[in-house]
């Protein structure tokens, strides 16, 4: 090989090493980035503030007490046989 040829691959070789060091860098204050511990309160909060501004909405989730007549005897029942709820 030539002179020529060696000081271009030397080059090439250093500004590889450069870029290789510049995104060792990158990943080092990405590892710290993440490696501080974000309360899950606040992870909650900025999702339901992105899925607020994005359009969706969050479903209502409520419990619905029945007042009819069968399904308090049927309950009244439950409670007076004195049955377990779960048999395995």
């Amino acid at each position: 090989m030539s002179d020529d040829q060696n000081a271009e691959l030397l080059a090439l070789v250093r500004s590889l090493s450069d870029r290789v060091n510049a995104l060792e860098g990158e990943i080092k204050t990405i590892k710290l980035v993440n490696a501080q511990s974000v309360p899950e309160e606040t992870l909650v909060a900025i999702a339901a503030a992105v899925a607020g501004y994005m359009g969706f909405r969050a479903k209502r989730r409520q419990t619905h007490f029945t007042t009819s007549r069968t399904w308090q005897a049927t309950t009244r029942r439950s409670q007076l046989s004195h049955a377990p709820l779960h048999l395995r």
